[in-house]
């Protein structure tokens, strides 16, 4: 499946007082990229929810900078350089997979198996595979 939206890593969350307790909650930024992945793949996916054991592949394909040399932008798009700055890789997962919670799964604790991927694009969006075990 293929969701066209730019990937959100997961930021620390935030946490506010909440007359004698403490409320905990996402950053907008994160809550916004949630909701509308949630949309996007319940949108695009009609099949049953997994709720066995599920291996996931997972490619996010985030944006280019805007200063690059031609031979740099070309050499990023075919994927000879890699992202490997900041943000990290587990931090796109875990917001990702918890969008996903309840469309794709029954619950992200059923994920056995995961492979996951950073590349640049033009297009910045996800390509993810579910497969039942």
């Amino acid at each position: 499946m293929i969701l066209h939206i730019e990937p959100v890593e997961q930021a620390r969350p935030r946490a506010t007082r909440y007359g004698r307790s403490i409320r905990v909650y996402d950053p907008p930024k994160v809550s916004k990229y949630k909701k509308e992945l949630y949309r996007l793949a319940k949108e695009l996916y009609r099949g049953d929810r997994a709720d066995g054991a599920i291996e996931v592949e997972i490619s996010f394909y985030r944006p280019l900078q805007k200063s690059l040399s031609k031979i740099e932008r070309s050499r990023r798009l075919s994927g000879e350089h890699r992202p490997t700055v900041k943000p990290d890789l587990d931090n796109y997962i875990k917001s990702t997979l918890d969008a996903l919670n309840g469309i794709l799964w029954t619950d992200d604790a059923r994920i056995v198996d995961l492979h996951a991927h950073k590349y640049y694009s033009d297009d910045p969006h996800i390509e993810i595979t579910v497969t039942e075990l």
